[in-house]
């Protein structure tokens, strides 16, 4: 099934397709929906937290913002409905990384997406499965983003991460700010921590998911080139 969103920028309208994939790994076919808008400067794969999924309406929310900035966007499920179920295969982080792992292989093999850059957007868990991939992938990962993140949980991975790495945290969700102080530690590549005053873990306060979707946008273009 194919999407159509008219996204409008400086210049122009321009219109985006989001259509459903399929990215089937080590024999499981995992749901997702790709938009690539023309004249595309960068990938972005989002990785979910626990419980989350491509539908997410905060991160389609941030990734419908970044398609107005001719940033392509991927979001797909790390797990399938049946494994989904299991709340323990939810933070099974070993498991999640491994998928997210290899759907990015699934990209950079892809005939459409394999010569584009490419971008990792995570939050809770799902920044944590990114972290994993990125530290395997080297500089053929641009720029990460991480909303209210969870990097914390592998942290042995940190030093090994070589891209550019934002981590966003709610200025109220002072445990999680707690532990992505701790990873910023850790990282030993280009970094950058922004605490948006007055949100929370989730972002719902007005104009919260806002600037995340502007802090990322920004992050991601200034590493697409």
């Amino acid at each position: 099934m194919d999407f159509f969103v008219l996204l409008k920028d400086k210049s122009s309208m321009a219109e985006v397709k989001v259509r459903d994939v399929e990215i089937e790994v080590e024999g499981v076919k995992l749901p997702g929906r790709l938009g690539v808008p023309e004249r595309c400067k960068m990938l972005v794969m989002f990785a979910h937290g626990s419980g989350s999924s491509r539908l997410s309406p905060r991160n389609n929310y941030v990734a419908d913002i970044l398609r107005k900035s001719r940033l392509g966007t991927l979001l797909f499920d790390l797990l399938t409905e049946e494994e989904d179920a299991d709340y323990e295969r939810r933070f099974d982080i070993p498991l999640i990384s491994k998928r997210f792992e290899q759907a990015s292989k699934w990209v950079m093999k892809n005939k459409e997406l394999k010569d584009l850059r490419l971008g990792y957007f995570g939050a809770s868990t799902g920044s944590a499965a990114a972290m994993v991939a990125a530290s395997k992938f080297g500089k053929r990962i641009s720029a990460i983003v991480s909303r209210g993140g969870r990097p914390d949980l592998v942290l042995e991975v940190l030093d090994r991460v070589v891209s550019p790495t934002m981590l966003i945290v709610g200025g109220y969700d002072l445990d999680v700010l707690a532990l992505n102080r701790r990873a910023y530690e850790r990282l030993g590549c280009e970094k950058r921590l922004e605490v948006i005053e007055g949100a929370t873990h989730l972002f719902e306060e007005p104009g919260a998911l806002d600037k995340v979707a502007e802090l990322a946008t920004e992050w991601f273009l200034s590493h697409a080139k």
